[in-house]
């Protein structure tokens, strides 16, 4: 027997992109990251072990308790997604700072406890 596929749904995307484990290591998708930063996603490994690109956490407190912020640099450009403690990606952005270089303080790769609107916005 033949199944016709015609008109079927595309398969969804997974919806966990980002998995927290028990250490508070955070394991994010080398093709999201690809996609944000707008590198092919087989260099993505390569460019973190060379610390080419970098990344930051931030764990919400207050009103964002439960909620990380994660910040990945390559460039000129910062890539940044909000996540639940369950991986959900809640918000993602991403800004290309041209010409004008990211602060070093932005581009350490560090984790802080911090409230995401208190964060100054470059």
């Amino acid at each position: 027997m033949i199944d016709s596929r015609q008109g079927a749904e595309p398969p969804k995307p997974p919806e966990r992109v980002v998995e927290l484990s028990d250490d508070n290591t955070f394991l994010v998708d080398a093709e999201l990251i690809g996609e944000l930063l707008r590198i092919p996603t087989p260099r993505v490994p390569g460019l973190m072990r060379q610390r080419e690109i970098t990344g930051v956490c931030e764990r919400g407190v207050d009103e964002h308790a439960g909620e990380f912020r994660l910040s990945f640099f390559y460039r000129s450009r910062r890539a940044r997604l909000s996540t639940d403690l369950r991986g959900h990606v809640l918000r993602k952005s991403v800004i290309d700072f041209g010409d004008r270089p990211i602060p070093d303080a932005q581009k350490r790769s560090t984790t802080q406890d911090v409230d995401p609107v208190d964060l100054p916005q470059r």
